[in-house]
């Protein structure tokens, strides 16, 4: 069966939740299938179902087509990002602040640690998908926020996390 590479990227890129869709069909049909035999493994597929499409659904709106310039590479708690004229690794516990610089084109991924120069990944770099995994570990991190700002349509770079807020916890932004 062969596909064209568009489609077998959208389907890739929802992934999470195609399974999801899956295991939710399977665990209905379990439920209500003949004599209720397979009734609470069913309950069970259906709500890991469930489960597995709220991340999937935010997963696919963090994935970007892996065909910007350099890769990234998350392993044991650190972020390497090998561009054609920039890199840098950061440890996530060093990690500072993360920011959304959309003023690059494409957008970049700004990462600022003590005592190291930022390091700038495209959002689009060769495996940025890891990053969802990665910024999801980091303390505080709202992880609907981080999406909203990916998705929307901005000309300046947004703070998305900060270890430690510059600004008093009594000061509003907008």
């Amino acid at each position: 069966m062969f596909f064209r590479p568009e489609a077998k990227a959208a389907l890739w890129r929802w992934r999470e939740m195609l399974v999801a869709l899956g295991l939710v069909l399977l665990g209905l049909w379990w439920i209500i299938g003949p004599g209720r035999l397979l009734a609470l493994p069913g309950w069970a597929l259906l709500l890991g179902g469930i489960a597995l499409a709220l991340v999937g659904l935010q997963r696919a709106r963090f994935r970007r087509e892996g065909n910007g310039p350099g890769a990234v590479q998350v392993d044991e708690g650190q972020i390497a990002y090998f561009g054609p004229l920039t890199g840098g690794v950061v440890a996530l516990n060093a990690l500072e602040r993360l920011s959304l610089d959309a003023t690059a084109r494409p957008a970049h991924w700004r990462l600022d640690a003590k005592g190291q120069a930022a390091v700038l990944i495209p959002v689009n770099a060769a495996g940025s998908d890891a990053l969802f995994d990665a910024f999801a570990t980091l303390p505080g991190l709202r992880t609907e926020r981080m999406l909203s700002e990916l998705n929307a349509r901005r000309d300046h770079a947004v703070v998305i996390w900060e270890r430690t807020p510059l600004r008093p916890a009594h000061a509003l932004l907008h």
